[in-house]
C-alpha cells in the first residue's frame, strides 16, 4: 500500500451520467485531469484507466463484479491512482487508448482497461477482466498484484516496453501523405469490388455475426449506382435496408434501430439504442426511398424520426443520447415477449400474425449463444415482408398491415408498463448535428414540415448553448453544464447538419454558420503538412500523441464528412479554395484508402461527388407561391447526391451571404414565373419553369 494516494471517489462532481454511474463505487476514481497524473507521479504509482460509456453492457457486468466489490477496489487503490473515462464524452482519449489496446492484444472493446506510467504510456491493456480468473482468463485478484509486483521489480524493462509500444502506435499513425498524391481513379469501383466480396446475399448486410447497419455503406453503394448504374448495387443497398428493417434489430413495437445484430440473420439485437444510429440509418432509408421510390422505406425513416422525437428529445432543445441495453429482468427484457404474454395480449389473428410473420413459438425465438437453446422469450421481427405475407395468407396488404398495426399498438401500450431501459442524458454536439441534419433531409424528401421545424430547433439550441463564435464549439452538454473543447466530429458533422438544415428550409444563416465553423476547422485542426484534420483542437495537449483519422466505423471520420462538407460549399459558393482542401484530405490518406477502399465508404460518397458531373441547382421565386412549390417538390423527391439544392426569394441572398459567394453569379433575374436555374460543371443551363422540364435536365 502507498501512502497518500487518493482515497475519495471524486467522480460526484461530474457530470457525465456514465461516470455518475461510479460515483459510489468503493474504488478511488478520479477523473481525467492533470491532478490525477502529478498524483501517480509523486506517488510513484501507475495509473489505471477504465473508459467505457454509460449503455455498455458489460462495462455494467465489470462494474458490479469487480468496481462495486470492496476487496478488489482495495487492490486498485492500493496500487494505483484510478482514473474513470467517459468515452463519449472524451472519444479522442479512448481513440489514442484504443490503439494502444489494439497495438498490444490485437483487438479492443468496451469496457476498455489499461494500466499506463505516470507520463501516460501504457504498458498494460485489456478489455473486460472478470473478477476471477477462470476459463483461461485472469481475474482482477491476480493481474492487479501481478502488474503492481512488475512495476517495483521490473521498472527498467515496463519503461523500455512502453517506449516500445509508443514508437509502433506512433509508426501506425501513418505520416500523411504529401498533397496532391496521385488517387487511384478506379477506387470507388475498388470500393465496390470490396463491398461486393464481403457481401451476405442470403441476409442482406456485410460480413458476419456480430453484424452492424452500415448505413454510410448503403449511402456509397447507392451514389455508384446512380453514376454506374449498376443493379447489383443496388440491389445490395435496398435488400440490406429491407433485411435490417424486418429483423429485430428493428424495434418494431416503438420504433428505432438498436445498436447491432449477434447474428448473421438480424434477428437478436444486442439492444442498445444509440442516437447516431438513428440519424444515419434515418440518413440511409431517406436516400433508398428517393433512389427507389419504396414507400416502406419512407414509412420506416418516419418511424426512426417518431421514436427520436418521442423518447430522445430533450426539454432543453436537444437529443439525448441513447437508451441502455439493461432494463429490469436483465439485457433486452424490456424488448422480449414470452408466449403466454402474447397470448393474454392479442386476439386469435393477432396471435396466428405474430407465428406466422414474427416467428413466435412457444418455447421462444430467441436462443442462447452458449447452448443453443431456446430461451423462452421471443423479439418481434418481420420473416418477409407484408406483401409477401399477404400474398400466402390470401389477405390484401392492406388487411395485414392494420392486424400489424393492432398488435404492434396492443405490445407498446402493455410495454409502456415495463420498468424502461435507463436513458443517457447528455446531449453531444456531434451526435445532435447528425440527427437535426438527417431530419431536415427526411423533412425535405417525405414532405415532413415538423421534421424540419425540430432540426431548426435542435440546431438553434446548439448554437446558442455550445458554440461561441471567438472560441468556438464545446462538446457535451449535462445537467446544466456545457463544456469539452469541441473534436474534429463536432465541427464537421455540425456543418453538415447545417448545410442540410439550408437546403430544407433556406434560411441562410444555417450556411452562414456553417462557413464560420469551417474557417474554424481550418484554422484549430489543420495539419499544414498535409491538409487533413487531426482529430483534435491545437489546444487540446492532454494526450501522448495527436490523433489524424480518416476510417469510416460505427460512424464516418471527420475527416470523410469534411471532405463532402467542403465540396458542397464549394458548389454554394463558387469558391474553388474549398474543392483544393477537399482534394488535399483524400490525398493525404491515399496510401491507407488504396489498400482497402471499401472501408473508407463515406469517404468514397465525397469522392464519387467530386468526380462526378455535380451541379448546383438554384430555385427562384415567390416563397409559397403554387410554382414555386412544384418545383421544390419535385427536386425534393429526386435522388441528387450530385447537387446541391437551395432556395432564393425572389433570386436575391443577402449582401452577407454574397460576399462569400466568389465564382458564380450571386443574383438571379426576378421573373413573373418560378424558375430552376441548373449549373453543372459550372455550366448554366437555361431555366426550368416546370417539373417536367426541371426532371427532363436532371435526367441528361
Amino acid at each position: 500500500m502507498t501512502p497518500n494516494l487518493p482515497r475519495q471517489n471524486r467522480l460526484t462532481a461530474e457530470s457525465s451520467p456514465y461516470l455518475l454511474q461510479h460515483a459510489d463505487n468503493p474504488v478511488a476514481w478520479q477523473p481525467w485531469g492533470d491532478e490525477a497524473f502529478e498524483t501517480a507521479r509523486r506517488c510513484d504509482v501507475p495509473v489505471f484507466l477504465s473508459i467505457g460509456y454509460s449503455t455498455c453492457h458489460w462495462c455494467h457486468v465489470m462494474a458490479h463484479e469487480s468496481f462495486e466489490d470492496e476487496a478488489i477496489a482495495g487492490l486498485l487503490n492500493d496500487h494505483f491512482v484510478c482514473i474513470k473515462v467517459d468515452r463519449e464524452e472524451r472519444p479522442d482519449i479512448d481513440t489514442v487508448y484504443m490503439r494502444f489496446c489494439q497495438a498490444l492484444t490485437g483487438s479492443g472493446g468496451w469496457p476498455l482497461t489499461i494500466v499506463m506510467t505516470p507520463d501516460k504510456k501504457p504498458f498494460f491493456a485489456a478489455t473486460y477482466i472478470p473478477p476471477q480468473s477462470g476459463g483461461g482468463r485472469q481475474g482482477m485478484v491476480e493481474v492487479i498484484p501481478r502488474i503492481a509486483k512488475a512495476w517495483q521489480q521490473h521498472r527498467d524493462d515496463i519503461l523500455q516496453s512502453t517506449q516500445q509500444i509508443m514508437d509502433a502506435v506512433t509508426q501506425a499513425q501513418e505520416q500523411p501523405d504529401k498533397p496532391h498524391s496521385n488517387i487511384d481513379i478506379h477506387l470507388t469501383e475498388r470500393a465496390f469490388e470490396g463491398l461486393r466480396e464481403s457481401y451476405d446475399r442470403n441476409n442482406g448486410g456485410f460480413g458476419h455475426a456480430p453484424k452492424f447497419p452500415t448505413p454510410h455503406t448503403v449511402l456509397f453503394l447507392l451514389r455508384y449506382w446512380k453514376r454506374t448504374r449498376s443493379t447489383e448495387a443496388l440491389t445490395m443497398a435496398t435488400d440490406t435496408l429491407s433485411a435490417m428493417h424486418r429483423g429485430g434489430i428493428y424495434d418494431h413495437v416503438g420504433f428505432g434501430f438498436h445498436r447491432y445484430s449477434t447474428d448473421p440473420f438480424w434477428l437478436l439485437p444486442h439492444f442498445e439504442k444509440m442516437l447516431y444510429d438513428q440519424a444515419l440509418l434515418l440518413w440511409a432509408y431517406v436516400e433508398g426511398y428517393q433512389a427507389t421510390g419504396n414507400k416502406e422505406f419512407a414509412a420506416t425513416a418516419r418511424e426512426i424520426a417518431t421514436f427520436v422525437l418521442r423518447d430522445l428529445k430533450s426539454a432543453e432543445g436537444g437529443f439525448y443520447s441513447a437508451f441502455d441495453a439493461d432494463s429490469e429482468g436483465g439485457e433486452g427484457a424490456f424488448y422480449q415477449w414470452k408466449h403466454a404474454e402474447l397470448e393474454a395480449l392479442l386476439d386469435p389473428q393477432e396471435l396466428l400474425l405474430a407465428k406466422e410473420l414474427c416467428g413466435v413459438r412457444a418455447e421462444g425465438n430467441v436462443h442462447d449463444e452458449a447452448s443453443g437453446h431456446a430461451t423462452g422469450t421471443n423479439v418481434i421481427h418481420q420473416g418477409e415482408s407484408l406483401a409477401a405475407y399477404a400474398q400466402r395468407s390470401e389477405l390484401s396488404v392492406q388487411e395485414v398491415r392494420s392486424q400489424f398495426e393492432n398488435l404492434r399498438r396492443k405490445l407498446f401500450d402493455a410495454r409502456a408498463l415495463r420498468t424502461p431501459p435507463g436513458r443517457d442524458e447528455k446531449i453531444l454536439t456531434d451526435w445532435n448535428a447528425l440527427m437535426f441534419g438527417a431530419l431536415a433531409l427526411a423533412g425535405r424528401a417525405l414532405g415532413e414540415e415538423n421534421f424540419i421545424t425540430e432540426a431548426q430547433r435542435a440546431a438553434d439550441w446548439i448554437l446558442d448553448t455550445l458554440y461561441r463564435p471567438d472560441t468556438g464549439l464545446l462538446h457535451r452538454y449535462c445537467k446544466g453544464h456545457a463544456g469539452i473543447t469541441a473534436h474534429i466530429d463536432d465541427y464537421s458533422f455540425m456543418i453538415w447538419g447545417l448545410i442540410e438544415l439550408y437546403q430544407a428550409n433556406s434560411k441562410e444563416h444555417y450556411l452562414l454558420r456553417a462557413i464560420e465553423l469551417q474557417e474554424l476547422l481550418n484554422t484549430h485542426f489543420s495539419d499544414e503538412q498535409s491538409g487533413a484534420f487531426f482529430s483534435t483542437h491545437a489546444q487540446t495537449d492532454d494526450l501522448p500523441l495527436r490523433p489524424l483519422e480518416i476510417y469510416d466505423g460505427a460512424l464516418p471520420s471527420g475527416n470523410s464528412v469534411s471532405m463532402l462538407n467542403l465540396l458542397h460549399l464549394g458548389s454554394l459558393t463558387g469558391n474553388s479554395a474549398y474543392d483544393e482542401l477537399a482534394s488535399q484530405i483524400i490525398a493525404a490518406f491515399s496510401s491507407q484508402i488504396q489498400r482497402m477502399p471499401n472501408a473508407f465508404c463515406l469517404l468514397m460518397c465525397a469522392l464519387e461527388f467530386e468526380t462526378g458531373p455535380r451541379a448546383t441547382i438554384t430555385i427562384t421565386g415567390k416563397n409559397g407561391a403554387p410554382d414555386t412549390l412544384e418545383l421544390q417538390r419535385t427536386l425534393n423527391k429526386l435522388f441528387l447526391p450530385d447537387a446541391i439544392a437551395v432556395f432564393h426569394a425572389d433570386g436575391q441572398i443577402s449582401p452577407e451571404l454574397a460576399k462569400h459567394m466568389l465564382d458564380i453569379g450571386t443574383n438571379y433575374p426576378a421573373g413573373k414565373k418560378a424558375a430552376a436555374h441548373v449549373c453543372r460543371n459550372n455550366i448554366c443551363l437555361p431555366p426550368a419553369f416546370t417539373a417536367a422540364d426541371l426532371e427532363t435536365i436532371l435526367s441528361s
